[in-house]
């Protein structure tokens, strides 16, 4: 008589294919990495999986490297400034902070300004506070007054671009990149344009007091 196989007919821990499947369309389009994969797969499908279970995934089908072209490169390499051939390709968003004029008002005001790397259209809106909240409604304001739809938006690493702030363009289909960390030269245009500022408008007040935000944006 022949021995029968001791192997379970169903194993809880193979992953299932549908899971499996997402898996490799995040890696084959996005380029994911294991953690990404896995706070996706969480927020937008409700799966929960471990990160190693899924590089294990990417090492049995042999995608567990990136393409040449989407590999590690020397900071220098990947962060150069160029310019963006398409309007809505990269936004650059960056927060202005406004101090207050000692002996006339102690309220500090924040600039949130926008600046397109292909046209240069710029968008600016003051808020009372720098917040996740108000970065949200700016971006909103921003997508809405543009006359193209945007691609990418780019910021530094401040916590009013935190989670919901990231998790929010996302769920508009726009990709969220941040800067990296001490290298503001990498949003060279949204900065230069709050030096131009500087120096062209808040340097002329000579002293006039504006002491709401509304009127600021009128």
């Amino acid at each position: 008589m022949k021995d029968r196989s001791r192997k379970p007919l169903h194993s809880p821990r193979v992953t299932k294919t549908e899971i499996i499947e997402k898996v490799i369309y995040l890696r084959q389009h996005y380029y994911f990495g294991p953690l990404k994969i896995q706070m996706y797969l969480l927020r937008y499908y409700g799966i929960r999986i471990t990160a190693s279970a899924i590089h294990r995934i990417l090492k049995r089908l042999g995608m567990n490297r990136l393409p040449a072209n989407q590999r590690y490169r020397p900071l220098k390499e990947r962060f150069k400034r160029y310019e963006k051939p398409i309007p809505g390709h990269n936004i650059q968003i960056d927060v202005k902070f406004l101090d207050p004029i000692p002996g006339l008002t102690p309220k500090k005001f924040y600039q949130y300004t926008a600046i397109d790397d292909c046209t240069r259209i710029r968008i600016l809106k003051i808020y009372n506070r720098y917040n996740q909240k108000n970065s949200i409604e700016f971006v909103d304001y921003v997508l809405a007054k543009l006359p193209f739809s945007v691609h990418s938006i780019q910021t530094d690493n401040g916590t009013e671009f935190g989670p919901q702030f990231h998790w929010h363009i996302l769920d508009k289909g726009i990709e969220h990149r941040y800067i990296q960390p001490r290298t503001p030269r990498l949003n060279g245009k949204v900065e230069r344009s709050h030096r131009i500022d500087d120096e062209e408008f808040y340097q002329m007040l000579q002293g006039i007091v504006i002491d709401d935000s509304k009127l600021f944006n009128e």
